[in-house]
């Protein structure tokens, strides 16, 4: 294949089809694989410009990141694009024992080296802000600073309580992190402040963000240093969204489009929510009200030895009658967050959902999922046999409409699926998948 531009790895499916928007909708060439590809499925997508790699390792152990990720990364740098990307969700949550960005911020210095390690994590598009190292996230309309944001302080699992996101870092690795403050970006010195940090022995460097201009100025920097040497990167999709300006005034992708593709409606919606996000509440209120049949699920019940089979197997004949009925169906696992006694199952319930969909998509096909929770989503995904996805339209930032691609046994070629975080969507979200636009 020819060399492509942009090679990235998602630690979570949602994140990874949030970046496949990004460069799809800009007119780059685009595939999402479900895992690493074989030789004869990187053949089939041999013209794309963008390669990207989904994966799960945000709700990962750093042993698991060590005996995982040199591979993923060594594949990664394969594909011999200037730029690998370790994907990272836009608030950036992790923690020392559970996805931790630190110990993959390692691995990529010692698997792909290069002069230093860009961290950006900015992403404007989505509401997320970096200033003077400090992280912001928009929530219900309100800029919060992440440690103060209403859903990430108490997240489940990886809860942010250090907005300043070199020190929330400094819990994950030992590796010295410079910063790019706003002010250098405001005067088009980025690149002298780089320099500067990789001579006082930085091994990686953080960017400000705050407004689309100071992604380009980033991403000039980056595809400047990205041509004399590959870089590994890291950070969320806001890094590929600094790349693009730079990419089309080298004429290397076509000149922004004002007109963009739009999904066609269906009849029925199959969704499946392992979300605990007040915003996906929100959505799947709002669902229940327009008509959707919900499906409660009780995870604890789901999981258990003793009557977890029967527990899936009304769920599986209640889905497919509904959905036979031409109605669209939401089945959810929580609603808002979770209690102090309600356990994260993230993995063990994303693969249990992910068996429940597949038994149900072979007996009651419907043309549309969505799938709502990054670690639900990712762990899900892995169980449909699914081995690629390519960008159909975009509905909402973050949330694209997908084209899946399976071997022609599964039955599931051309599946239209929409991967959404928890945090993405407004509160009529489900409804606008359902219309495809």
């Amino acid at each position: 294949m020819d060399r492509p531009l942009y090679a990235y790895y998602g630690d979570d499916f949602t994140g990874s089809t949030d970046v496949l928007e990004v460069v799809a909708a800009a007119g780059v060439r685009s595939v999402l694989f479900i895992g690493p590809p074989s030789e004869r499925h990187v053949r089939q997508f041999s013209d794309c410009q963008a390669i990207g790699i989904a994966g799960d390792s945000r709700s990962r152990s750093p042993q698991w990141m060590s005996e995982h990720l040199p591979a993923l990364f060594t594949r990664l740098g394969a594909f011999g694009a200037p730029i690998a990307h370790y994907k990272t969700c836009s608030t950036f949550d992790s923690s020392p024992q559970v996805g931790s960005i630190g110990r993959a911020l390692e691995i990529g210095r010692d698997t792909l080296p290069g002069p230093f390690i860009p961290i950006v994590v900015a992403a404007p598009h989505l509401g997320r802000y970096v200033a003077f190292g400090n992280l912001f996230a928009a929530a219900g309309g309100v800029v919060h600073r992440i440690d103060r944001h209403p859903t990430m302080r108490a997240h489940p699992v990886t809860p942010m309580h250090e907005a300043d996101v070199r020190r929330h870092l400094a819990a994950q690795t030992a590796m010295r992190i410079g910063l790019i403050e706003l002010p250098a970006l405001a005067r088009s010195a980025a690149a002298e402040a780089v320099a500067d940090c990789v001579a006082a022995g930085d091994e990686a460097v953080l960017f400000d963000g705050v407004s689309e201009a100071d992604l380009e100025q980033s991403g000039r920097v980056l595809w400047r240093s990205a041509k004399r040497h590959a870089l590994f990167c890291a950070g969320s999709s806001g890094l590929a969204h600094a790349l693009l300006s730079v990419w089309r005034d080298a004429g290397l992708i076509p000149a922004r489009s004002e007109r963009q593709p739009c999904g066609e409606p269906v009849d029925t919606l199959l969704v499946m929510s392992g979300s605990c996000s007040p915003v996906t509440e929100r959505q799947i209120q709002a669902a229940l009200r327009t008509g959707y049949h919900g499906i409660a699920l009780d995870p604890a019940r789901l999981l258990s030895e003793a009557g977890g089979a029967q527990a899936g197997e009304r769920l599986v004949r209640e889905a497919v009658a509904r959905l036979r009925e031409g109605r669209s169906t939401v089945l959810y696992s929580a609603l808002g967050p979770l209690g102090g006694a309600s356990p994260a199952s993230g993995e063990a319930l994303g693969r249990r959902m992910g068996e429940l969909l597949a038994r149900i998509l072979a007996t009651a096909p419907v043309p549309r999922v969505l799938l709502a929770g990054g670690d639900t989503s990712s762990h899900a995904v892995a169980q449909l046999g699914l081995y690629a996805l390519t960008w159909k339209a975009g509905l909402e930032p973050g949330a694209p409409l997908c084209r899946a691609h399976a071997d022609e046994r599964s039955g599931l070629e051309g599946l239209e699926l929409i991967l959404k975080g928890g945090q993405v969507g407004s509160e009529g979200f489900f409804e606008r998948v359902r219309l495809g636009r």
